[in-house]
């Protein structure tokens, strides 16, 4: 019964993710002749700042962190999620931290009374770590989304990030924008310098997104390695890496 259960799940995820993308709404309009690329990291275990922030760095550039607070400092069978202080590391280095809710629940299992109350409590948990002068930016946990809270993130969020391995061109919605992963196997991980290709072609905004940056990473991670292929191939092939605050910021910019 559970593993029927996961696939009604996994189907509903996927229904609403299409629904959420083609249904009437806000939009934005992502014309930018620079393509655009940006680093994001979901959950931020450990060796998302000691391997991923400091490989972006190394490059002289910066990636979006999606935190949790329930998740701070928890230590799982294959990896150990960032503490507060690491939190705090990551801010004064200059890299983004966005939402991820607090209890890193899926949205969609959330009414919205309870979803509000959750998301206040994570932004009470980042302003400890770096102040907002604006809107976060959020990405699902799961990547899934849903119909009855999706007001609570439009009003709280200057973004959100789900997945749907697509690169983010033309009309879009800003509060399902499209992730692609980064994730085992290497060989795939290794091959989304396709995708990068795919968007010097086509200029638009592709968000990439993993979890652990280790020499033995979970399924939905990849080596220091492999992370230092695809940001030196994002770099070399012309793409200007940003966080998600400054890709938001660079497409809003009067064009001439």
């Amino acid at each position: 019964m559970p593993e029927v259960l996961n696939k009604l799940d996994f189907w509903a995820d996927r229904i609403t993710d299409r629904l959420l993308r083609r249904m009437p709404g806000p939009r934005i309009s992502i014309e930018t002749s620079r393509p655009l690329v940006s680093f994001t990291f979901d959950d931020v275990p450990d060796t998302a700042l000691a391997n991923g922030a400091r490989i972006l760095e190394e490059h002289g550039v910066r990636g979006t962190f999606y935190i949790a607070g329930s998740l701070a400092g928890r230590e799982e069978p294959d990896r150990a999620l960032i503490t507060r202080e690491g939190c705090l590391e990551l801010a004064a280095r200059g890299h983004e931290v966005g939402c991820h809710t607090f209890s890193h629940k899926k949205v969609r299992h959330v009414g919205a009374k309870a979803m509000e109350a959750d998301l206040e409590r994570n932004r009470h948990h980042l302003d400890q770590i770096e102040e907002s002068a604006g809107k976060r930016n959020f990405a699902y946990p799961y990547n899934a989304g849903s119909f009855r809270t999706r007001h609570v993130f439009e009003r709280r969020f200057a973004t959100c990030r789900a997945g749907g391995e697509g690169i983010n061109r033309g009309s879009v919605n800003p509060f399902f924008l499209h992730g692609v992963e980064i994730r085992q196997p290497e060989s795939h991980a290794l091959g989304l310098t396709g995708r990068i290709d795919e968007l010097v072609a086509e200029p638009g905004w592709l968000i990439f997104f993993t979890h652990d940056i280790a020499s033995k990473p979970t399924p939905f991670g990849c080596t220091p390695e492999t992370f230092d292929k695809l940001v030196s191939y994002t770099l070399s092939s012309g793409c200007a890496v940003l966080t998600v605050r400054d890709a938001v910021a660079e497409l809003g910019r009067p064009r001439s």
